[in-house]
């Protein structure tokens, strides 16, 4: 991918030495750590050092508020490098690189850039909350009130699933400030938050089927008073929109995670299909193996097609039909690679002694956060039926 449009972002050598430096972190540091992260279901706090020092969760944010101010593209071929290595190491930092750091530099006021952004780059753990125990996909259901108190404002309601909430210091926290469900979700706000204010409590970390060292947990609100400048924009009834908008970079640091992460699970194939004998002969002389290898070369290399034509779009402006269909194919690609990487490994895939099954349960979660592939769909039919009322086909 090394012909990545490069516009308005970090220096194009600076960028291709950044990525060299970056795959040597990931093979010689990240990878052999995995079976401590594991073991721990935590990143070390000495590696989560060397990715505040390496300025990994600074990569999006300007230059003038001590990032390195890349682009789209460059964000996400650096979140795919990243994801070689296991997923907890890409979800410490994604949601800082992400969804909140585009939320205040599209959205937010030049006092909250001030605040906040030099906060992110040096690596406080920020979290995104939207989900809700009875309210995801369906905003109109968002039972989290923010109401008027003085200058400021008053949070009640709770947040589930949040990724890094055990660890946040920032949050980007959705809620109503209109008892209505109105139009285009103008019943949404959002808020920037200290993560400490009083309040705040944060649940234990959710057990979950894979991705070892990353961390969910609920958020819960109980009359948490923050003040008037914590509205994202300064206005009212833009949350959703900012939650949107945000969420385009959120789907394609997943596309890329599936993408890196896919890579990985077919070099672990072929490297395992060329040493398994069977019959006197490496599996990997097999045709029936070859044809799954195939298949998932294939696949990636459209995922990996994809991912940069749609940043390349997300880079001058809304790709919303690129950045959904992007997320729906690497994501679904990535399930479909992991199972052939388990069929591949026969029955050592079924054991936790290999890395097959690992992969198999890590890749789960692509399909579903970010929005499932079943919203994906709905989001791009829609577009297109919209650009379709405009005229616009092709």
């Amino acid at each position: 991918m090394s012909d990545i449009d490069q516009s308005g972002g970090m220096d194009a050598d600076i960028f291709a030495q950044f990525i060299d430096q970056l795959k040597r972190y990931v093979r010689e540091r990240l990878i052999p750590a995995e079976a401590d992260v594991i073991a721990q279901d935590r990143v070390p706090d000495d590696i989560v050092d060397e990715m505040r020092n390496m300025g990994l969760f600074g990569l999006t944010t300007p230059e003038a508020y001590g990032g390195s101010g890349m682009n789209i593209p460059q964000y996400v071929e650096t979140i795919r490098v990243l994801s070689y290595a296991m997923p907890a190491y890409r979800s410490m930092a994604s949601i800082n690189l992400g969804m909140v750091c585009s939320a205040l530099k599209n959205s937010g006021t030049d006092e909250q850039k001030q605040h906040w952004l030099p906060r992110i780059a040096s690596g406080e753990i920020a979290c995104f909350g939207l989900t809700e125990p009875g309210s995801g996909s369906d905003s109109a259901a968002m039972a989290t009130t923010a109401r008027r108190d003085g200058n400021g404002y008053v949070l009640n309601g709770s947040k589930r699933y949040i990724t890094n909430a055990p660890h946040a210091k920032i949050g980007l926290i959705m809620a109503r400030t209109n008892d209505e469900a109105l139009p285009k979700n103008a019943h949404i706000s959002a808020f920037v938050v200290d993560m400490e204010s009083a309040g705040i409590t944060v649940g234990k970390s959710d057990h979950k089927m894979g991705q070892a060292g990353s961390h969910i947990a609920d958020i819960y609100m109980d009359d948490v008073k923050v003040p008037g400048d914590a509205l994202l924009g300064g206005e009212e009834g833009r949350g959703f929109a900012t939650a949107m908008q945000s969420l385009d970079n959120g789907r394609l640091s997943v596309a890329a995670a599936s993408c890196g992460y896919a890579r990985r699970m077919l070099d672990t194939a072929v490297n395992y299909a060329n040493e398994r004998k069977a019959f006197g002969e490496p599996i990997a002389q097999f045709q029936l193996i070859q044809a799954m290898l195939a298949d998932s070369e294939a696949e990636i290399y459209a995922g990996e097609c994809m991912l940069r034509d749609a940043s390349a779009k997300a880079n001058l402006g809304k790709a919303i039909i690129e950045c959904a269909s992007t997320k729906m194919f690497a994501s679904e690609m990535c399930g479909r690679v992991a199972d052939r990487c388990v069929q591949i490994h026969g029955g050592a895939g079924y054991l936790a002694e290999y890395e097959a099954e690992r992969f198999f349960r890590d890749a789960r979660i692509y399909r579903i956060y970010e929005g499932t592939t079943q919203i994906m769909q709905l989001v791009i039919a829609k577009q297109m039926l919209r650009n379709f009322a405009a005229g616009v086909q092709g």
